[in-house]
Formats: structure tokens, sequence, C-alpha cells
């Protein structure tokens, strides 16, 4: 996902240490966080995953009068195919890991810019899933000065064929 704006807003934050369900007293009491060591309202440590809001195209996002396919099992309807999923024999995809890197505490007022370009790939055996293949995805977000402050890691995977449930 790549993002030209992102305005950090203390009423972003707010909403967000809440949905996660963090009532830490930094993501939202001002007068608490400036005798904290930061000195200021910060961002809970996953929040820039919300810059997908920013993103116009984001493919999790539903369009208007588009079928969107959810993120349940055919929630809406749409049936997705039962080959060709993932990695060539029928298999699928999902996401594996995430990590992020903090240059710097993310606080309101910053406007972030995010760019993704590619990491790492590879590949493994599994006896039920066969071929895996990892690949990297990098995101680096950068403030309104052009400076680094979080970098972001996300790990999918694709397995050659569906695993059957025991």
């Amino acid at each position: 996902m790549a993002v030209e704006r992102f305005p950090v807003e203390a009423s972003h934050i707010l909403m967000f240490a809440r949905s996660v369900g963090d009532a830490n007293q930094i993501y939202y009491d001002a007068e608490y966080a400036r005798k904290t060591e930061p000195g200021t309202i910060i961002a809970p440590p996953t929040f820039v995953q919300s810059s997908a809001q920013f993103d116009p195209d984001y493919f999790l996002r539903p369009k208007i009068g588009q079928p969107w396919f959810g993120s349940g099992k055919e929630p809406t309807g749409i049936k997705r195919e039962s080959s060709g999923g993932g990695g060539g024999g029928g298999g699928g995809g999902l996401h594996a890991e995430q990590h992020f890197e903090y240059h710097r505490h993310l606080k309101p007022g910053d406007v972030l810019s995010a760019t993704v370009k590619p990491g790492k790939t590879w590949e493994k055996e599994s006896k039920r899933a066969g071929k895996l293949v990892f690949s990297e995805s990098v995101t680096e977000y950068r403030d309104q000065n052009g400076e680094l402050v979080i970098t972001a890691r996300s790990v999918g995977v694709r397995t050659e064929r569906p695993v059957e449930s025991k």
C-alpha cells in the first residue's frame, strides 16, 4: 500500500487505541503524556496499519457498486475459485508475519507518506501443503520532513496446494 498523505491526529490515535483495547493513557491524556519519557501523546505500536484507510485503492476496502469479498468466508456471496487460488496447484495465501522497526515515536501532528518495496523471497517444503513460497514487503513511513519514522516488514506465504482440515 502506498500512501501519499497520512495525517496523524490525536483523535485517530485515541480511536485506534480503543479499537485494540489498549487503555494506556499515553495514547489520549496530554497531561499524563507530558510526564512520560516521550513527553507527548504517542501512537500505539501498530497504528501505522491504519494508513490503509488513506489509500483510496486499498484492496480490502469495499468499492461502491462492486462486489466485495469481505474478510470472512463468502460474506457477500462472492464465490472464490477453488483452483488457482495461491501458489500454483490450487493452494492459498496468508499473512504470516508482521515486523515493525521504530526510528522514533509517532505523534499527533505528524503527516506520513508510505512507500512500499519488495523484500526477500524464500521457499520451504511442507508435508501438508507442498512448497511454501514466502515473500516480504517493506513499507517505509516518512514524516513531513522526509525523516524515516517506521519501517514495516510484512511476510506473506503461498502454498502449493490446499491443506485439508482434519
